[in-house]
């Protein structure tokens, strides 16, 4: 009778002769069944994605390593995806029993990778469908589980050893056109280089790539130069996007993927030198970071994806740590978070990157303060929308102002408004000017009117409104654009008087910051800045100032107006050059426009701003007088612009 010992020794002898026949069998007929692995993977391609996948020849050489000789991917009635002359590579045999691909080297000899759209062909179209089976309203994805399966997968095709030659990538898109040519490209003993021409319709240029890479450990430290002189552009983007970007260098920089406790850990930095922008919706001229430097730390989780308070971003001088996050364990959960640490306020303003603050070069200021930012927005319960923010300033003064003067608007100034990028005429904001008007010379009703309709609370708020703020973050989010603004009387001020109208993001932040400077350093008075903002706002068209526009329409001194003219006066600064449409055929204000003066009408009275005898003569006809009655006397279509029409909804406050 055998023994315990002598069974289990049986039982390896077996196992042994089984693993060396199933060696024998698998070499002696790996050839024929690696061509059925492509055959069916062919045969996958055409029935799902509908195009043609070939090897012309494929064999195994030594014992885990593959060779495999023109390979095409081209979809039916399209250009090619790609092909390869050549591509040698072997894999670790172990992790493939355990059902993983992990790449051990790879080589590949001239080889091309095309993304094509003609028209609206494109020849990739095929493979970015979905597919047809929807996830169930119950599924919940584990990011954390997720995105770490996604990583090691594509990381495990990253072989530790590579040797690539001429491999170019080709894009065009309607005949924008971009060619990365990777001419050598070696990763040896975990070293990483490889020389690279970018070629474009507009430039070209030699790029070069070089550090550590050591996808095993999870681990890398890459720098990306220009081998010639001058700063990298980036293809493609300035064609498509109207983007023209370019940068000295850049590196990535990857510490660590680890995977612990149900959360995946992503730790590393990215930093760019001498980073330039330059496109319409940022601002008019090139946007300059000199340094710019980004200490990530990603965690994901079962029900959530966040950038770690921790990160650091810096910019120049300028470091804060964010804090972005989107959770979604009940209800699904948008926050940011800014810290900004306490620093100097000569720092900050030296390191606002160029272009983007044109008006704040040459400014000087003393002091120090901190800045912290709190956002929250739930998507199923909008209306609890979180915004703080807080600065606390620590002697913060202003020694010199930069190109925009605020101490302007203290004496007298010339004021031009600008409207498409034309300059219209001079305006003297001053007593000089016969249109002058003195705040007390302007008729109370018409100050009650258009604080009510632009700014209920502009002698209590220091430029902003958080509130308004608020409402109008949720109807942007609501609408997905940008269909609300929070405009204060402070921020139309600086606008007309030191910005231009262009809708880009370099006027808004020189917005913000200067309506802050000017309302927190009691540069002018409130009185004083609402006296300017009468007098040079546009009222119709080439009519600027209350002044003018009294004259305008009812041939009167401001002095004079009654509650009628003001509440219409006050109605139309969103839309002054099309105040006609206000009208009927008959000269009559149109239903619209009564319902809007009742709305306001009402809300003065219940804010105790206006009595029963202000509004005695209400339903007294309000007549155009001046020269603006000329402007009726045209045909008047009868549809209503919607911008006018929309104008209603500003006044729900």
């Amino acid at each position: 009778m055998k023994t315990g010992k002598q069974k289990i020794i049986l039982i390896l002898k077996i196992l042994a002769v089984f693993f060396i026949v199933m060696a024998i069998t698998f070499f002696t007929f790996r050839d024929f069944l690696l061509k059925q692995a492509i055959a069916k993977v062919s045969t996958k391609i055409e029935q799902k994605y509908d195009s043609n996948f070939s090897v012309k020849e494929a064999t195994f050489e030594g014992i885990s390593g593959v060779s495999l000789t023109k390979i095409t991917l081209a979809p039916k009635n399209a250009d090619t995806l790609f092909s390869i002359q050549k591509m040698r590579t072997s894999v670790n045999l172990w992790h493939l029993l355990l059902g993983e691909i992990q790449l051990g080297t790879l080589e590949i000899k001239n080889g091309l990778v095309q993304l094509t759209q003609k028209g609206d062909v494109k020849n990739f179209a095929a493979f970015l469908k979905k597919d047809n089976q929807e996830p169930t309203s119950n599924d919940k994805r584990d990011y954390a589980a997720f995105a770490y399966r996604i990583i090691s997968k594509v990381l495990n095709l990253v072989p530790t050893d590579m040797s690539i030659e001429n491999l170019k990538f080709k894009l065009d898109d309607n005949g924008k056109k971009a060619t990365i040519d990777i001419k050598k490209l070696v990763l040896f003993d975990k070293e990483l280089e490889t020389s690279i021409n970018v070629q474009t319709n507009t430039f070209a240029q030699r790029w070069k790539i070089k550090g550590f890479a050591d996808p095993r450990n999870k681990k890398a430290d890459i720098r990306c130069y220009n081998i010639d002189t001058g700063a990298i552009k980036v293809p493609y983007f300035d064609e498509r996007y109207n983007l023209i970007s370019s940068f000295d260098s850049i590196r990535l920089n990857i510490q660590n993927i680890d995977r612990s406790g149900g959360e995946l850990h992503i730790d590393g930095f990215t930093a760019i030198a001498n980073l330039k922008l330059n496109h319409p919706k940022i601002a008019r001229k090139d946007v300059v970071i000199k340094n710019a430097r980004f200490d990530y730390r990603f965690l994901l989780g079962t029900d959530f994806i966040s950038i770690d308070s921790s990160s650091t971003v810096q910019l120049n001088k300028i470091k804060f740590h964010p804090y972005l996050a989107y959770e979604t364990s009940q209800d699904t959960i948008y926050k940011l978070k800014v810290a900004l640490p306490k620093m100097k306020a000569q720092d900050f303003i030296s390191s606002l990157p160029d272009g983007l603050f044109s008006n704040f070069q040459g400014m000087e200021a003393e002091g120090s303060f901190d800045y912290n930012l709190d956002f929250e927005y739930n998507k199923n319960k909008p209306k609890e929308l979180v915004f703080d923010s807080n600065l606390k300033k620590d002697n913060l003064k202003i020694t010199k102002y930069g190109q925009a003067n605020l101490n302007k608007l203290n004496s007298e100034f010339i004021y031009r408004a600008i409207i498409k990028d034309v300059l219209q005429r001079p305006v003297l904001v001053g007593n000089t000017n016969p249109n002058y008007t003195p705040l007390e010379q302007i008729s109370p009703y018409l100050k009650k009117c258009v604080l009510t309709t632009e700014d209920p609370s502009f002698f209590s708020h220091h430029g902003f409104i958080n509130e308004a703020f608020k409402q109008s973050i949720i109807k942007n989010i609501k609408t997905k654009k940008f269909s609300r603004g929070a405009s204060t009387i402070s921020m139309q001020l600086v606008k007309n008087v030191f910005l231009t109208r262009e809708k880009t993001l370099s006027r808004k932040l020189e917005e913000i910051l200067l309506v802050y400077i000017l309302e927190n350093n009691r540069i002018a008075s409130k009185e004083r800045m609402l006296e300017v903002y009468f007098n040079i706002i546009e009222w119709g068209p080439n009519v600027y100032g209350i002044g003018e526009a009294s004259h305008f329409y009812f041939q009167k001194k401001p002095a004079d107006l009654t509650f009628n003219e003001c509440l219409y006066l006050a109605r139309i600064i969103p839309s002054p050059r099309k105040f006609m449409y206000q009208f009927n055929d008959e000269g009559a204000l149109r239903e619209f426009a009564v319902k809007q003066e009742s709305f306001l009408t009402n809300l003065m009275i219940r804010r105790g701003l206006l009595t029963i005898d202000d509004t005695i003569f209400k339903h007294q006809p309000m007549h155009i007088s001046g020269a603006a009655k000329s402007f009726l006397r045209l045909k008047i279509k009868d549809s209503i612009p919607v911008d006018t029409l929309s104008v209603i909804e500003e006044f729900e406050f």
